[in-house]
């Protein structure tokens, strides 16, 4: 980790950047005192299906019919899908 004040941070903060993203870890200071710390990201994983589940589970249910009018309302209710319209096999 590289130890640097706030103002050789303000004078060059493109190269302490360019740093970070090459994956190098500076601790800004200020009177000697740490105020930031900027580190590469870590690696992000994909969610498994439980986490998944567990975010969306606490999601207002869907109202169909709601949203059906919202879409006539935006779109006009004119025959757009034909004889096969999903919304009535929810809606209906």
């Amino acid at each position: 980790m590289k130890v640097i004040s706030e103002q050789e941070f303000n004078d060059n903060p493109a190269e302490v950047f360019e740093a970070v993203e090459a994956g190098e870890t500076y601790q800004i200071t200020q009177d000697g005192e740490e105020i930031l710390e900027l580190c590469p990201p870590t690696q992000r994983r994909g969610l498994v299906t439980a986490e998944v589940v567990e975010r969306l589970k606490h999601l207002p249910p869907v109202d169909y019919a709601e949203m059906r009018r919202e879409v006539d309302e935006f779109f006009g209710n004119e025959d757009r899908l034909g004889d096969d319209d999903p919304w009535e096999r929810r809606c209906g």
